[in-house]
């Protein structure tokens, strides 16, 4: 995989270097990149990702997947949803990892190769406005979420409380990632563990009662959630010792600890919690709850710091030479003020519609990177425009929002007034993240299959040609 052409691209982009326990993320795309992250790093890292105050309130939209006054899936088809969707979404995720490690180059430096240097500033820009938006969101749900433990403290206290702690780890990005192994990892496993056995203390309902009818719906859900991470990935797995461990290490750590996420929380929904605003007082009532709901509600910082630190290697591919710690610190700043200043919950349905625009350009990426150029991508800023590779993409956009148009109501509308037009209507089994990203990755093979017969048909031309 790590051809001669991936190595001299890598150069220009970030070259990887051996590097010890201690190494830190450079503070330029200029500098060389260690890559001293073994598989217990990683999988502390990606086992944490996968945890989130998010998933488990997220649990009623698998098992209510077409909405409030809808019937609820069964819990064994809940289940099946939640396991389906989330290892489809890490695959995505880890195979968009692996030319990071191979590369030593962050997500959206790697999106020169398959658009061009300036292309790849389009999803740049989307990306950073998807990362600032989830980053603010993140330190409402800490601050939301502190606030229940200690109401006496006003909310904005723990939102600048938590910017400033965010900030503060994404000075030293791979140190927080060694801390996580090291100290978190286990107090968030044992967290789990307990809040699982506490809450089967309450008989299930039959696994059987309920209805399939939404599965593919529910497991959108799942698929979306873990798939959000693709364009992040690559900012970590950029300092594993080897792609297999960075592929390994993120769909077995992310998995894991997102299905047991959504599992604890569908086991709150069927049994305690009449709705997702009580999930988190249920935690609070079990035994030690409030113990547990602490060291969740802390842990959650990780979430809020790759949000951050994502955002600042993404600009880097903007300005490669800006110190990547002013950017970080600009970033914390904003995302901290605007979660003082917005309503962040009317900003989270465009959220989602960024979120689709990722879904397919990652079908793109994969198929290109792996399939049809082999790994043979120029890095460098000067690299040339693909304008065909936006064929591809824009056919999954335009299938995610067929199926899935999302919550923004004139966007929503005006997708359905085209899909109503050409007499289309999305079947109930239709997953807008699963089709899109089939779609898109067939657009890219059959583009790629194209290319090799034009490039066939020109060197049989040339050969034909009689020497003068």
């Amino acid at each position: 995989m790590a051809s001669s052409h991936i190595a001299g691209t890598a150069r220009t982009a970030g070259r990887a270097i051996a590097a010890t326990g201690h190494a830190e993320v450079p503070l330029t795309l200029a500098e060389p990149v260690p890559q001293p992250l073994g598989l217990l790093d990683q999988l502390g890292l990606w086992g944490n990702l996968g945890v989130s105050l998010l998933g488990f309130t997220g649990a009623i939209w698998v098992l209510r997947p077409n909405g409030s006054g809808t019937p609820l899936l069964s819990f064994e088809a809940a289940l099946a949803a939640i396991v389906a969707g989330t290892i489809l979404g890490t695959l995505a995720v880890a195979a968009s990892g692996v030319p990071g490690a191979v590369t030593g180059s962050p997500a959206m430096v790697l999106l020169r190769g398959l658009f061009g240097a300036r292309l790849s500033y389009i999803p740049t820009v989307l990306n950073i406005a998807q990362c600032v938006g989830w980053g603010t969101f993140e330190l409402v749900t800490i601050s939301t979420a502190a606030h229940l433990l200690a109401p006496g403290v006003p909310e904005w206290a723990f939102v600048v409380t938590g910017g400033v702690i965010t900030t503060a780890l994404t000075m030293r990005p791979l140190g927080f990632v060694r801390v996580l192994r090291r100290y978190v990892t286990g107090v968030v496993a044992v967290v789990l563990v307990y809040l699982l056995v506490e809450l089967l203390h309450h008989p299930l309902p039959a696994l059987s009662a309920g209805t399939w009818q939404g599965f593919w719906p529910a497991t959108d859900t799942t698929v979306a959630v873990a798939i959000s991470f693709a364009p992040l990935a690559a900012d970590y797995t950029r300092h594993s010792r080897s792609p297999r461990t960075a592929f390994a290490a993120a769909l077995g750590g992310y998995s894991f600890t997102q299905v047991a996420c959504y599992l604890i929380g569908l086991i709150t929904l069927v049994t305690v919690a009449k709705s997702p605003n009580d999930i988190y007082a249920a935690f609070i009532a079990v035994p030690l709850g409030s113990v547990a709901f602490t060291l969740l509600a802390v842990r959650e910082i990780d979430q809020a710091f790759t949000d951050v630190y994502s955002t600042a290697v993404s600009i880097q591919n903007l300005r490669p030479l800006t110190d990547r710690r002013v950017l970080a610190a600009t970033v914390g700043a904003v995302s901290t003020g605007l979660a003082l200043a917005l309503h962040i919950g009317d900003y989270l349905d465009f959220l989602d519609l960024i979120g689709s625009v990722f879904v397919p350009m990652f079908g793109v990426f994969v198929v290109d990177y792996f399939v049809v150029s082999r790994g043979r991508w120029d890095l460098s800023p000067t690299s040339p425009a693909r304008w065909r590779m936006l064929v591809p993409w824009l056919a999954g956009f335009i299938t995610y929002q067929f199926v899935n148009p999302g919550q923004v109501s004139l966007w929503a509308r005006l997708w359905a007034d085209i899909a109503s037009a050409i007499g289309f209507h999305p079947a109930s089994w239709m997953s807008a993240s699963i089709c899109s990203f089939a779609i898109s990755s067939l657009a890219t093979l059959a583009l790629g299959a194209q290319r090799r017969l034009a490039s066939d048909s020109r060197r049989s031309r040339s050969a034909g040609v009689a020497p003068t």
